[in-house]
This record gives C-alpha cells, sequence and structure tokens, in this order.
C-alpha cells in the first residue's frame, strides 16, 4: 500500500477510498502502528490515556457499508482522537486523573454521538491538564511532551488532542477550552485551532458544562480545511446544553463555503499589540522572539490585501481581564449535572472527590483550583467588567470598521516541563484568554511560523459574537498565503 499518511487531509483520504487504494481499517491501523511506536515508545509523546479498543471493528464496519452505499457522512473513514473530558460510551472519561480512572460514562456526549453519525471513527481518548485545566500534566498519565521540542510542554489543556494531530496520530481532533485550552496547545504545536462562539456547539456530556458557559469543544486539525470541516458536524442545538439555544441560527450550512484564499483582500483588521497574556513578561527575550514573529505575520497580512489598523487599544484591557472569577455555585451544579448522567459516578459531589485519599496526587495547580474558596463578590464583579469590556472592544471595532482583531496567538515560547512541575510551577504562561472572559465571541489560531529556537507561534483573528465563518475566512487564507506549518522532526514517517 503507497498511501502516505503524513500530513494528509479528509479530502485526500477520501479520494483514496473512492479509488480503493485505502481502506478505513487501513488507515485506522496506520495510526495505530505510530501511536505504538512514537507515543508510549521512540519520543514517547504520551499524547493518548485510551485507545478505542473497537476502532477497527468500526473501520471494518465503516468499509462494508462503503462497498454498499458509499459513504455514511462527511466524515467517513476519518479516525479522531478526542480529549478525555467529553464522553464516548465504552471508553473511560479519566479527566487526566487517578480519581477518576475508573469511570465508565454509559452515553456518548452530544459531539461524539454526532461525530459517530457522521461516520468518523473514535481512534481514542487524549492527555489533559488534570481535572480539565492548565498545562498537560496529570496523576494519571504524567506529562505530555512538545513533538518540537520533547523537553518542553505541549500546553493545555488539550494538550493531548494538539500533540495527536502535529504528531500525524489522528486526522483531526477535538479539544475543550474554557481558557486558552485549545488555541495555546495549537499555537505550540504548529496546528489550527479554534473555540467557536458559545452556543455553537453543546457539552451536554462533556465535564465542565452547564450551568458553567466559559468552555467549549472545538475543531483542532493541521489546515484550516479540515477544522472547517469538523466543526460543521460539531454544531448543533442539545436541550441538554441551555446555552445552544443562542447558536441556533448562527451556523451556516457549511463553514467551508466560506474557504477563500483571497479572503484577506480588503479586510480591515485591527492589530492588538497589548500584552494580555498570563504571566506574560514583556521584556523578556523569550516574549521578544514570540514578537518578531508577530511583526513578520503582520507583514504577511499586509502583503495578502488587509487593511491594517496598527495598533488598536481596548479601554482598560488589562484591568478588567483581571477581574475574571468563575462561580463557585456554578461550577458544583455543572460538576453533579456531569456526574448524573451516570449511573454509578465515581463521587457524588466535588467535596467527596477531594476528600478522597487519592486526591493528594492529584497535579497541584487542579489541587489548588479545586480547594479555591468561593466568593460571590468577585463573581459578581467579574460579570459587570465582561459586559463592560465586550462594549469596549465591540466599540474599537465599529469606530474603525474592524473585520476582525489579530493578536499573538501565545506570548511566550512552549514552557520547560521540569519548570511546570517543579518550583516556579509555571503555567499557562503568555497564554490570552480575551475571548473566553467575553464567553460568545469566536477565537481561532493558525501557523504563524517559528522563533529563532525553532519552536512555533501563530496569530489569532478574534470577531464578533457568531462571526465564526469570517473568522474561518480569515484564517485559511492566511494560512493559503504563507503555509507555516511544519510536521515536527520527532514523528517522521515510519
Amino acid at each position: 500500500m503507497s498511501f502516505n499518511v503524513l500530513e494528509t487531509t479528509i479530502d485526500e483520504i477520501h479520494a483514496a477510498y473512492k479509488t480503493g487504494q485505502l481502506t478505513c481499517r487501513q488507515l485506522v491501523q496506520i495510526y495505530l502502528d505510530r501511536i505504538e511506536a512514537y507515543d508510549k515508545k521512540g519520543p514517547a509523546i504520551n499524547a493518548i490515556i485510551t485507545l478505542n479498543s473497537e476502532a477497527l471493528k468500526e473501520a471494518d464496519r465503516l468499509d462494508a457499508a462503503f462497498k454498499t452505499s458509499g459513504f455514511v457522512g462527511p466524515l467517513h473513514g476519518i479516525p479522531v482522537a478526542v480529549k478525555d473530558q467529553a464522553d464516548a460510551a465504552g471508553m473511560p472519561t479519566t479527566l487526566g486523573s487517578v480519581l477518576f480512572k475508573n469511570h465508565r460514562p454509559e452515553r456518548d456526549c452530544f459531539v461524539v454521538e454526532n461525530l459517530k453519525k457522521a461516520g468518523a471513527v473514535i481512534l481514542g481518548k487524549t492527555t489533559l491538564g488534570e481535572l480539565g485545566g492548565g498545562d498537560t500534566h496529570g496523576s494519571l498519565f504524567g506529562s505530555t511532551r512538545n513533538p518540537y521540542d520533547l523537553e518542553r510542554t505541549v500546553g493545555g489543556s488539550s494538550g493531548g488532542s494538539a500533540a495527536c494531530v502535529t504528531a500525524n496520530f489522528s486526522t483531526v481532533a477535538v479539544g475543550q477550552e474554557g481558557l486558552a485550552s485549545i488555541r495555546r496547545p495549537s499555537t505550540w504545536n504548529s496546528i489550527a485551532g479554534m473555540r467557536p462562539t458559545a452556543g455553537l456547539v453543546s457539552r451536554g456530556g462533556v465535564y465542565a458544562g452547564w450551568p458553567s458557559i466559559n468552555g467549549s469543544l472545538g475543531p483542532m486539525a493541521r489546515t484550516v480545511t479540515d477544522l472547517a470541516k469538523l466543526l460543521d458536524v460539531m454544531v448543533g442545538y442539545d436541550p441538554e446544553d441551555p446555552v445552544t439555544a443562542w447558536g441556533v441560527g448562527h451556523a451556516p450550512e457549511s463553514y467551508t463555503k466560506f474557504l477563500d484564499k483571497n479572503g484577506l483582500k480588503g479586510a480591515r483588521l485591527g492589530i492588538l499589540r497589548e500584552s494580555m497574556g498570563l504571566g506574560s513578561e514583556p521584556e523578556s527575550d523569550d516574549f521578544k522572539k514570540i514578537d518578531e514573529v508577530f511583526n513578520k505575520a503582520i507583514g504577511e497580512l499586509k502583503a495578502a490585501g488587509a487593511e491594517l489598523v496598527d495598533p488598536i487599544v481596548i479601554p482598560d484591557l488589562k484591568l478588567l481581564l483581571a477581574k475574571r472569577s468563575g462561580s463557585f455555585t456554578d461550577e458544583e451544579e455543572s460538576f453533579n449535572r456531569y456526574f448524573g448522567r451516570s449511573a454509578n459516578p465515581p463521587f457524588k459531589s466535588r467535596a467527596e472527590a477531594a476528600a478522597s485519599l487519592d486526591f493528594a496526587k492529584v497535579v497541584r495547580r487542579s489541587q489548588e483550583r479545586w480547594k479555591r474558596a468561593p466568593d460571590n463578590n468577585a463573581h459578581y464583579e467579574y460579570l459587570k467588567a465582561r459586559e463592560e469590556l465586550m462594549t469596549n472592544l465591540l466599540t474599537v471595532m465599529a469606530d474603525n470598521k474592524l473585520d476582525a482583531i489579530v493578536h499573538k496567538a501565545v506570548e511566550h515560547q512552549p514552557t520547560l516541563i521540569k519548570d511546570g512541575l517543579n518550583p516556579p510551577f509555571v503555567d499557562q504562561k503568555g497564554a490570552p484568554h480575551l475571548n473566553t472572559y467575553l464567553v460568545y465571541v469566536p477565537s481561532i489560531v493558525v501557523p504563524a511560523g517559528f522563533t529563532r529556537d525553532n519552536l512555533p507561534a501563530g496569530i489569532t483573528f478574534l470577531g464578533r459574537p457568531y462571526d465564526d465563518a469570517a473568522m474561518i475566512k480569515l484564517a485559511y487564507a492566511y494560512e493559503q498565503a504563507t503555509r507555516h506549518r511544519k510536521p515536527p522532526p520527532a514523528t517522521t514517517p515510519l
């Protein structure tokens, strides 16, 4: 068989199925072979928690269906990796933690159900920041290594999903983002990633869902085209997640209709240069290495025909971002709703989980997050600040007639794993969280090249509420004009 899986796309796989060059079983086996060679052995990327033991059987079913009646759906025979925060029946959802290693949900989450209907093969569940937050370290699996530099983190919390895509362990992947959990690992692994506007994609059957609203599942892919194809299948109204009522009427027939290589011509883009990443150090050499890439990217946007407003200033940006605060009540209810889907949940409450003997094994950052005392006043101040910042941002866009805001995807290079596990316990360094702070805005990252240290960097396109299709159009045009994506050296062809 001559099919080359490295950097392959959904269209190329489907073309190979049609000509008989490839079967779904063969493709799944190729990915399993790569995972065997590179995930636990060799560079030991450590991106997979659980492989789907039924993947080859599912591939056989799809091959038989194809022979009888053609493709079963738009993702026929496409292997997908899913962050281990979303339920897939028959597989554990562990949250990367020893606390939940035996949690086996009986039902698929809404998005996995949609993926299966579209013909996708759920290949496995990926590593994540333990309990769904922070860099990709967890008591159940250790740390996930960045294929561009094995001493560094993949980011988080959807780090395993990003590593699977960049290392060619799967065709595409699903991540989840409540702060910067899709965009940062996508950036640090030189892939495209999107956290859609809240309400487009359901969190039914996903840990950290309703009534909390900051988080959303999103697509991760090596190309913006594949990202759009994956997003098409993920969107939809789900009564189990009331936020999706907001998204009704906002999804186009297909996001692929917005893939226009001339999409930057005449687009008005506001360049946001003010540093806003978590723990960013604008005077450091590490920050300046990202700055160099960003400045080149701005030149590339201009060369592709964009009209730039450089810089823009969003009033009180950092002052308001500093007021972010979650709701203890919402998080408690979210925990109860998620585990309430299961007949035999491992714990009845977060307090019971935190009281278990295994809680001492949970990574430091996640322990601290769960132990944080409730502060209803801080959450109220955040809600006021969120409304003010949304108005400030939309006013700047209106006054400058902007189609989108462009900022650094992450303001620092990937953190060294040792610095995340030991003092100074660096976590999420340089991560902007403007989109998840505002909740109802789309944000997409796309590779912008590599730093002097040969580490990936990217840019972000951020838009008005439910302007997701326009952000995909801009990201695609930039991708096509620059072609910055390069596969990592650690996971070459077998």
